[in-house]
């Protein structure tokens, strides 16, 4: 399998072989169920679909119900994440996916939703430096300044930074590497950030 699915719990230190301090982010992954299969003949391409975490009965739709039933599952998986397969070969339906996929060293890379910030200003969203603090300075102290372009073209020109909605965004990080795997515990120790916030679902591809 090239990927599975996680969930962050948050970030630690270890120390390898040679005693240097590690940052490592620890994401509790799989084991994964595989759901479904998609194939060239029904989906037009090779892909398998693993399930994370369960859903409570109450919160899952009918058909979301049926489609983990027909999987061999007594839920419904809390996450659905498709990942392309390696060589061909796929699991079967009702397999699960754990972390013994994966071993330290392996390259890869990450995807989830990064933390949300709400409604920010320029400072914070975008690194802006501010006006002045003083000199005659009123109220202007965090404010972007001036935003048009003068007579001509007399508009706000598009992609202009301004204040705005911050974070909330899928975002992936490539070319990380496992630092560790504990088969027992079902984690990935992943040596530096990921994004997301605790308890975060995350995606981990094979690079």
């Amino acid at each position: 399998m090239s990927g599975i699915i996680g969930k962050k719990l948050g970030m630690t230190q270890i120390f390898d072989e040679s005693g240097a301090v590690v940052p490592v982010t620890v994401v509790e992954a799989g084991p994964c169920p595989v759901v479904q299969i998609r194939t060239p003949e029904n989906n037009g391409y090779h892909a398998v679909q693993l399930g994370f975490g369960q859903k409570k009965e109450s919160r899952a739709s009918k058909a979301e119900r049926g489609h983990a039933q027909a999987a061999g599952l007594e839920a419904a998986p809390a996450v659905l994440k498709e990942f392309a397969v390696e060589g061909g070969s796929a699991p079967a339906i009702g397999d699960r996916i754990t972390v013994d996929a994966f071993e330290a060293g392996s390259r890869i890379k990450v995807t989830g939703q990064t933390k949300g910030r709400g409604f920010q200003g320029v400072m914070k969203r975008h690194g802006f430096g501010g006006g002045r603090a003083s000199h005659g300075a009123t109220r202007i102290h965090r404010a972007p300044g001036s935003i048009g372009a003068g007579t001509n073209p007399s508009r706000v020109i598009k992609g202009k930074r301004m204040p705005g909605h911050m974070g909330d965004v899928q975002r992936t990080i490539g070319n990380l590497r496992v630092a560790r795997v504990d088969a027992e515990r079902n984690l990935l120790y992943i040596r530096g950030a990921v994004p997301g916030p605790v308890n975060g679902y995350v995606f981990i591809t094979k690079l």
